[in-house]
């Protein structure tokens, strides 16, 4: 059983990547279908409990579900001040992500 199940989350993170990908290619020419394969990347991950990749998830906007291309549709930003981070901001809808940059084991 367990067996099964490791063997079941190895084909979701197979096909969670190949979606991310689709996305990554149908961008410039449909972005509908873009995020379809973002939507359909989340479903397989919440369904088999697989985590998508943390290299994969920054790219995805939380507010509209779109990829995030960053001469496209969002902007980046690097803040110094209060602390080193990176801003991208949704330019679809708008939402804004923060992650903070700096020295590892801090």
């Amino acid at each position: 059983m367990r067996r099964h199940r490791e063997v079941e989350r190895e084909i979701a993170r197979e096909r969670i990547e190949i979606l991310f990908r689709l996305a990554r290619e149908a961008f410039p020419e449909n972005r509908e279908l873009s995020r379809r394969y973002i939507a359909l990347a989340k479903q397989i991950g919440m369904r088999s409990r697989t985590h998508i990749p943390k290299e994969l998830k920054l790219f995805v906007c939380k507010g509209c579900g779109s990829l995030l291309v960053p001469p496209e549709n969002c902007r980046v930003r690097v803040i110094s001040r209060g602390g080193s981070r990176v801003v991208l901001t949704c330019l679809d809808c708008g939402r804004i992500k923060r992650f903070p940059i700096g020295r590892k084991g801090r």
